[in-house]
C-alpha cells in the first residue's frame, strides 16, 4: 500500500521500494524478489501509463522503437543469465562474493541516480517540435535498460526519461507518460517470458501485494491534490539514499 501511495503521490520512484520490501520484510530470495518486483512494477506502471495515455501524454511509436530492444534485454537476462548465475560468484580469501551481493549491490548503486533524479526539478525540454529518433543509440539504450531491469527488478524510469528527451527529442510530459508504458511492457515481458516457467510463483501472495499497491496508487493520486508534491519528492529522494546505504550495509557487512 505504501509503495502504491508513494507512486500515486510523486508519480514515480515508489517501485524502487519493491525489492527491499520483498527481500527484507518478507525474506524472499533475491531471484524471486526481483521477479515479483517486475510484476508489481509492471502492473503499477501500466495503470499509470494508461492514465497518461488518456491525457494524451504517450507516444506509442516511441514505445515500440524503445520498447522492443528493452523487452529483448530484460527477457534474455531473466531467461538465460539469471538462472545460470551461481550462488557464489567468486571468493577472495575468506570473503565470498555472492549472486545476492551482485544483484542487490547493483540495485543499491543505481538507487543513487534515482535519488538524484528525485531531488532535481524536471527542467529538460526538447529543442525541436519534430520527434527525431537516433535509432542506433535508442537500440543500445533500450537493450541496456532492459538488461538492468532484468538484473535488479526495478523499472529504470530515471534512465529512460532522459534518454527519450535527448535521443528522441520528446517533450518532458510525454516522455514521462511514454516511459511508464515502456516500463510496464518490458517488466511484464521479463516476468512472463523469463520467470514464470522456471520459478515457483506464489500467485496468491503476488496478486494480493500487487492489488494493494494498485489501490495505494489511487489513494496517492487523490492525496496529491492536498500535499506539496515537490517537497515530498525531495524527501523521498533523500529516503532513497538512506535505503541504498541500508541495502549495501545489509549485504556487505551483515
Amino acid at each position: 500500500m505504501i509503495i502504491g501511495v508513494s507512486l500515486g503521490l510523486i508519480g514515480g520512484g515508489g517501485s524502487i521500494l519493491a525489492v527491499p520490501v520483498l527481500a527484507y520484510l518478507f525474506s524472499i530470495e533475491e531471484r524471486t524478489a526481483t521477479a515479483y518486483s517486475l510484476f508489481i512494477v509492471g502492473s503499477s506502471a501500466l495503470v499509470g501509463g494508461l492514465k497518461q495515455h488518456l491525457k494524451g501524454y504517450v507516444d506509442w511509436r516511441t514505445v515500440i522503437v524503445f520498447g522492443i530492444p528493452a523487452i529483448i534485454g530484460v527477457s534474455v537476462v531473466r531467461k538465460f543469465l539469471v538462472p545460470i548465475l551461481p550462488v557464489t560468484l567468486f571468493t577472495i580469501n575468506d570473503f565470498e562474493f555472492t549472486r545476492r551481493m551482485a544483484m542487490f549491490g547493483l540495485f543499491a548503486v543505481l538507487m543513487i541516480p534515482a535519488g538524484v533524479s528525485m531531488l532535481k526539478s524536471k527542467k529538460i525540454v526538447s529543442k525541436l517540435d519534430v520527434v527525431k529518433y537516433n535509432y542506433p543509440l535508442i537500440l543500445v539504450e533500450g537493450i541496456l535498460v532492459g538488461a538492468i531491469t532484468g538484473l535488479i527488478g526495478a523499472g529504470g524510469g530515471f534512465l529512460i526519461i532522459p534518454a527519450l528527451v535527448i535521443l528522441a527529442n520528446i517533450e518532458i510530459k510525454t516522455a514521462i507518460g511514454t516511459s511508464l508504458i515502456i516500463i510496464a511492457v518490458k517488466s511484464l515481458s521479463g516476468f512472463f517470458i523469463g520467470d514464470v516457467f522456471v520459478m515457483d510463483i506464489d500467485w496468491t501472495f503476488l496478486f494480493t501485494f500487487t492489488v494493494l499497491s494498485l489501490v495505494g496508487i489511487f489513494i496517492g493520486s487523490y492525496l496529491s491534490s492536498y500535499i506539496n508534491g515537490q517537497r515530498l519528492k525531495k524527501g523521498f529522494g533523500y529516503f532513497i539514499f538512506v535505503m541504498a546505504i541500508f541495502i549495501f550495509y545489509m549485504e556487505f557487512f551483515i
